[in-house]
């Protein structure tokens, strides 16, 4: 792995990473904060949302001081593969910085964008054999991020010992940005897309019992709450399937990096609790 940058943070070593990846066929970059101390470390994955690199939690979400304090490393990898000769798309939610956290299966899609095998796969086993940890995990993520840290964490219920997610997209299959991702990426066979459908999913019963609860922060002022998020869809499908779903409606927050950092420190605390059981 190619050292970037490197940043003394909260008595830890935080450093900007790249790599070349045999999954996407691309350099892939990434963040990686490693906490004081001698290790080894539980780990937890961060998933950014639509647009984002690994550079915007990693400068924005203020997560390193419970991390820090907590002993937790935390990874936080690029959205999808960029570069030249990577298929994209002119709007915001396709393509570079819109990977949706699944393998695609579509042309053009398919070459490079199969950011599920990169995160569970080939990022999981690098950090492994990168930094001092314990080999246990927990995962979470925003928005896009936030689908991508539920589907993954329950597809991969063995990878993972914990979950949460901001204001995460609770059922792409039922709202315009995981609609035309899935169709674009995944064709037009809407029982692939509802693989890849943390509603659906939690509504079959997978991963049921696994991860104790699952936490979900979501801002009410979020101008995404009701036409792509509707995060109404997971609690109802933990009701049905007997998975707890942990729900915090808070007030007067938006979709924004200021929600994140607001509550960020809960989050590393929820994971932190569960990692070291």
């Amino acid at each position: 792995m190619e050292v970037l940058k490197t940043h003394a943070v909260y008595g830890g070593t935080l450093r900007y990473l790249r790599h070349d990846s045999a999954v996407t066929g691309t350099p892939m970059t990434l963040s990686v904060y490693v906490p004081p101390g001698e290790g080894p470390f539980p780990v937890l994955i961060w998933l950014s949302g639509l647009t984002c690199t690994e550079d915007n939690f990693t400068s924005k979400a203020g997560a390193y001081a419970s991390a820090g304090e907590h002993g937790l490393i935390i990874v936080a990898p690029d959205t999808s593969p960029r570069g030249e000769g990577v298929a994209d798309d002119p709007a915001y939610d396709l393509g570079q910085g819109a990977g949706f956290y699944i393998d695609a299966t579509q042309t053009p899609w398919a070459k490079h964008f199969r950011m599920e095998t990169y995160v569970v796969e080939e990022l999981i086993a690098l950090i492994d054999v990168e930094f001092p940890t314990t080999g246990t995990r927990a995962i979470s993520g925003h928005s896009m991020g936030g689908h991508g840290a539920l589907t993954l964490a329950l597809r991969h219920p063995e990878l993972v010992r914990s979950v949460s997610a901001f204001a995460p997209i609770s059922s792409p299959t039922r709202c315009p940005w995981g609609e035309k991702a899935f169709t674009a990426y995944l064709g037009e066979d809407r029982a692939e897309w509802a693989k890849h459908d943390a509603a659906l999913l939690i509504e079959a019963g997978t991963a049921r019992g696994h991860f104790g609860d699952i936490l979900i922060d979501q801002g009410d002022a979020d101008p995404f709450l009701v036409e792509q998020l509707k995060p109404e869809l997971l609690t109802a499908a933990g009701e049905a399937a007997g998975q707890a779903i942990r729900l915090r409606m808070q007030p007067g927050y938006d979709h924004s990096y200021f929600f994140m950092a607001s509550f960020i420190a809960d989050h590393v605390a929820f994971h932190a609790e569960r990692l070291k059981l």
